[in-house]
């Protein structure tokens, strides 16, 4: 099942280089890399469209990898970054950076955005770690007061406004520009911490007093996950800007599969993850004639639905 979900990514990759506002043939996809001519299809696959596909299977690994941590971390099955403000305290640093200038480079937005990711974390954490209902309200809550202060500095400021547009919405369309390289390393090192840390959250989804007596340190275990979390949702945040609802969906979709392994759904999740982003935004640049359709507003389309579903599922009772 694993290596279908693999064969199936490598697919959906194949697609998202060939498919676009004008489709490529796979033989010229082919002499882009063993006979590189210099035409305009050549140019396209090598210097767009290769890099956004990178792009955007590192951020949907990242997200949905985040959202299982988070999961089983909490034991909640709406946890989420976008939900739980990890999402929103990264944008609310950039934006705080964008007025005072510290936005200028690519490792100062990562910087700054991996830092509102963590105190938002943090936050809300402290506020509800003791129920999950009180985790998504207090989430839902950061999430409001931080967008709601970072649109009235927008708004007062046109400068900082004019910076944070194009990362404002979510998309993968126009990121491969940019320099990436530093994102996507901090993103390939936090999913392999995030697989040295599935035994650890084997445990603690038996509960505290379980994982205990298999010699699991809960707190540490606990903030490493953390950690993790911050560093894999605020790296994608930071590089394609807010998608919300993929780190919802993936573990859902997951968990069947994985069968109630902890391992098993983080690699499932590190799979499903790019394949349901780069469909997205395979989607996103087909739906309109006139131009791309933003990413996060497809992953939104799909994801509300999950969300409900979700809710419906669990009950008001296990929340």
């Amino acid at each position: 099942m694993f290596f279908a979900g693999v064969l199936l990514l490598l697919v959906v990759a194949s697609a998202s280089v060939s498919i676009g506002a004008q489709t490529i043939a796979p033989l010229e996809i082919w002499r882009a890399f063993t006979d590189y001519g210099g035409t305009d299809h050549q140019l396209i696959i090598r210097d767009i469209r290769v890099p956004r596909t990178v792009l955007g299977i590192c951020a949907g690994a990242a997200l949905a990898v985040a959202g299982a941590l988070m999961q089983t971390l909490t034991r909640n099955p709406l946890a989420e970054p976008g939900i739980l403000g990890v999402t929103a305290g990264a944008g609310f640093a950039i934006t705080l950076g964008t007025v005072f200038g510290l936005t200028n480079s690519p490792p100062a937005q990562l910087a700054l955005a991996l830092l509102g990711s963590l105190l938002a974390a943090l936050a809300v954490h402290s506020v509800g770690r003791t129920s999950p209902l009180r985790l998504v309200l207090a989430g839902i809550a950061l999430s409001s007061v931080l967008a709601g202060v970072s649109l009235g500095l927008r708004l007062m400021l046109p400068d900082v406004f004019d910076h944070f547009r194009f990362w404002a919405v979510g998309s993968l369309a126009g990121r491969e520009q940019l320099p990436i390289a530093l994102p996507v390393a901090a993103i390939v090192v936090a999913l392999i911490c995030a697989m040295a840390l599935t035994k650890a959250l084997n445990a603690l989804s038996l509960g505290e007093d379980v994982a205990h007596a298999l010699g699991i340190h809960v707190v540490r275990s606990r903030l490493a996950v953390l950690a993790v979390i911050t560093v894999l949702a605020g790296a994608a945040t930071a590089v394609a800007g807010p998608i919300a609802f993929l780190g919802l969906m993936v573990p859902h979709i997951a968990r069947r599969p994985a069968g109630g392994s902890v391992p098993w759904l983080i690699a499932y999740a590190l799979v499903l993850g790019p394949v349901l982003l780069l469909l997205s935004d395979i989607g996103a640049r087909v739906l309109l004639t006139t131009g791309e359709v933003p990413v996060a507003v497809v992953t939104a389309f799909l994801g509300a639905p999950v969300l409900i579903w979700t809710v419906r599922r669990a009950g008001a009772v296990t929340l």
